[in-house]
């Protein structure tokens, strides 16, 4: 994979991820992609005796951690080095998406109903997460920032150092990262203003 790869599949997966989450979040107040936050509600939950909310926050980490387990038996049993690898998850991320699109305002009326669509989007996002990863090799993450964040600082604080011209390598990790978190933004600002 080249550079120019990685740089499209994160401008793509991204703008999708924060327009998911933001969608998410507005219909559901659910962060779709927020599996840390997810924790910290879920250890909140279960000091408050908020048994419920709790249960509910296991399935959705459950959920998240099954779309990436579905996402990455598909793509290993046609074989990651294959294009074709790819093109199941992605058509059943985009069914789950479309399907919530389509029928998730029914949820307004029931906690169960947004529980479920919520549960849904995470499971698409585990799979979405799996899937880039995979492809990448580990280089871009769509779904999160904070690893992007910390991962920009540590660059730019190396480019900051540097006693020489710095390396395309580092140049285009840092590119790589703002282009991430950028395309997020925007993807969460579509999302928010398409909703």
């Amino acid at each position: 994979r080249r550079f120019t790869h990685n740089l499209r599949l994160a401008a793509l997966l991204c703008i999708n991820a924060g327009f998911i989450n933001a969608a998410g979040f507005i219909a559901f107040k659910v962060l779709t992609t927020n599996i840390t936050g997810h924790a910290a509600l879920l250890a909140v939950s279960i000091a408050s005796s908020g048994f419920h909310s709790a249960s509910t926050v296991v399935l959705w980490l459950v959920l998240f951690l099954a779309g990436a387990f579905a996402s990455a038996v598909m793509i290993s049993k046609v074989g990651k080095e294959k294009a074709a690898a790819y093109t199941l998850p992605i058509v059943i991320i985009s069914i789950i998406v479309l399907m919530v699109a389509l029928f998730g305002h029914y949820s307004t009326n029931s906690l169960a109903a947004t529980e479920y669509f919520a549960g849904s989007l995470l499971f698409a996002m585990g799979m979405q997460n799996a899937l880039v990863s995979m492809v990448s090799g580990s280089v871009v993450r769509t779904t999160h920032l904070t690893g992007i964040f910390t991962d920009l600082g540590i660059e730019l604080s190396t480019l900051l150092m540097m006693k020489k011209a710095a390396s395309v390598s580092l140049k285009n990790r840092i590119v790589l990262r703002l282009t991430i978190i950028l395309c997020f933004l925007l993807g969460g600002i579509l999302g928010g203003y398409l909703f």
